[in-house]
């Protein structure tokens, strides 16, 4: 950066670029270092291609398991329940109710997110210590379903792996008898249903818009039988662990890529040395 000019966007020329000495292998060498680092790339970018078309099947599965806007019914069903009934309309109030337990010592504290669902709050980069008090967080049971209620209109949902805390802020839907929650978190991340989320909080903007229970007990859900419920939540939940899988491995040959090139060229120290 000591031949560049500007302050604000730092450049440099191309003259003061031609008098910068480089520390250069012989021609063998680049060559050797520019294929090894040219097929760890090819290998990157087939990884990423593969984890682009996972998700992309994952949408067009959920968009075929699950019925369109108006329709009851879906246009795949597995073979099993292809002369089931079609799916009934349900009120969220029969399908869930309002758990409204206070924490308790010793569980865990979990938050909701729009991508990755309920996740760790210790795994977020910030100080929670001044709300960490039992009483003043929810218990969730495994099983149940954390949403907040001031973002639930953009999927801002997870099924808790287990039983925890939540915040005081979130609404804690427990399941009733014949509920598969996994299906519901898919079911609620559709398209139509963000509408119908969005439709059905309240506020006069979106960034004040809130789902309150009570305005949630009064949605109508069209829904299948437990057994097709957690059939697709199976098959959803068994490719989610693919993506995720192949998003560790992409990440993986990512941080080896980089450590590779850490050890095939020179430090700036070891440069000047």
């Amino acid at each position: 950066m000591a031949q560049c000019t500007g302050s604000s966007y730092p450049a440099i020329n191309s003259s003061d670029l031609a008098e910068i000495p480089l520390a250069t292998p012989s021609l063998a060498e680049q060559q050797k270092i520019a294929e090894c680092l040219g097929s760890l790339d090819e290998l990157i970018g087939a990884e990423s291609q593969k984890l682009d078309a996972l998700k992309t099947h994952k949408k067009g599965l959920m968009q075929q398991l699950l019925p369109r806007e108006g329709e009851a019914l879906p246009r795949l069903r597995f073979p099993e329940f292809q002369s089931s009934q079609e799916w009934e309309t349900k009120v969220g109030g029969n399908l869930f109710t309002n758990r409204k337990e206070d924490g308790e010592e010793g569980l865990p504290i979990y938050s909701v997110t729009m991508n990755d669902g309920m996740v760790p709050r210790a795994s977020f980069d910030r100080d929670f210590s001044d709300i960490e008090d039992p009483a003043g967080n929810k218990k969730a049971c495994r099983g149940d379903i954390a949403y907040n209620m001031m973002r639930m209109w953009q999927g801002a949902l997870g099924v808790a792996p287990g039983d925890c805390m939540v915040s005081p802020a979130y609404i804690v839907l427990k399941p009733r008898r014949g509920v598969c929650a996994e299906f519901f978190a898919y079911l609620f991340k559709l398209p139509q249903s963000l509408r119908l989320l969005t439709a059905t909080s309240r506020g006069l903007t979106k960034d004040r818009l809130r789902l309150y229970f009570d305005d949630f007990a009064k949605m109508r859900l069209r829904v299948p039988e437990y057994g097709e419920q957690h059939r697709i939540a199976t098959c959803l939940t068994s490719l989610d662990d693919l993506i995720a899988a192949q998003i560790n491995r992409l990440s993986a040959l990512q941080i080896h890529k980089q450590g590779l090139m850490q050890q095939l060229f020179p430090s700036p120290a070891d440069a000047d040395a």
